[in-house]
């Protein structure tokens, strides 16, 4: 399989941020890593070679990311405010930085699919659902959509615009619903070991109410917080949709 390594120095996140591109051609996934992951998590957790088949053909081009996740969010040494902040320039550095590097990349303004498990889940849904004019596709495997249990209690805009519960509930934008009417979101659960259904559960109904197309996908016993279960629903996805 091609691959690819690159890596360059952020200035939005203060530190070097690496990107590895699986595949020589086909419509770009941008994968998110779970929160004690890498860039690399895809590949060593078997991701790319249960897709690989797909990847080899062209009908797929993987972009795996990195996070900040031990600067935001999971950083309990900082205040608050910070972490939000953080989390705000990660969203600034997939929007600003990520996205030009794939269409560069892929020589073409494709619509870009993100993924992602468990804390991954968050960023692909938050990727999408903050700029659905260039996401057009999540999967978002197991996920939790509320992330008020990282801030002590203390909340911010930078904390409300990158918390999906909080601002898909007041949406109002006419153009924001026209775009997430042309996009494709699988919210991924089930009842399977380790597996919690009531963050996407809930996620759903606020789209629901909101009139927002999308899928609760409940994959039952076959829905687990694991690996194993989410390498067998990207398969089969990607042999569907891709």
């Amino acid at each position: 399989m091609h691959t690819e390594y690159h890596r360059w120095f952020s200035h939005r996140l203060g530190r070097d941020m690496g990107i590895v591109v699986f595949g020589h051609w086909g419509p770009p996934l941008v994968t998110f890593p779970t929160s004690g992951g890498n860039e690399w998590e895809m590949r060593d957790q078997g991701v790319v070679a249960t897709l690989a088949e797909f990847v080899d053909a062209g009908r797929l081009k993987i972009f795996s990311l990195n996070h900040n996740a031990s600067e935001s969010f999971y950083n309990k040494g900082a205040h608050p405010y910070h972490r939000s902040w953080m989390q705000r320039m990660y969203d600034e550095y997939v929007r600003e930085e990520v996205v030009p590097f794939v269409h560069n990349h892929c020589r073409s303004l494709l619509p870009i699919s993100v993924m992602g498990p468990s804390l991954g889940a968050y960023y692909a849904a938050n990727s999408l659902f903050k700029h659905p004019d260039v996401f057009k596709r999540c999967f978002a495997l197991s996920g939790v959509y509320d992330m008020r249990g990282f801030m002590n209690g203390m909340y911010d805009d930078n904390f409300y615009f990158n918390n999906p519960v909080d601002y898909l509930s007041n949406l109002a934008d006419p153009w924001h619903y026209e775009q997430l009417a042309s996009c494709d979101i699988h919210l991924v659960t089930g009842h399977g070991p380790w597996e919690n259904s009531g963050p996407a559960r809930h996620l759903s109904g606020i789209l629901r109410s909101k009139g927002i197309r999308h899928s609760l996908d409940d994959w039952g016993p076959e829905g687990g917080h694991d690996w194993p279960y989410w390498r067998h629903q990207m398969w089969e996805y990607v042999s569907k949709i891709f």
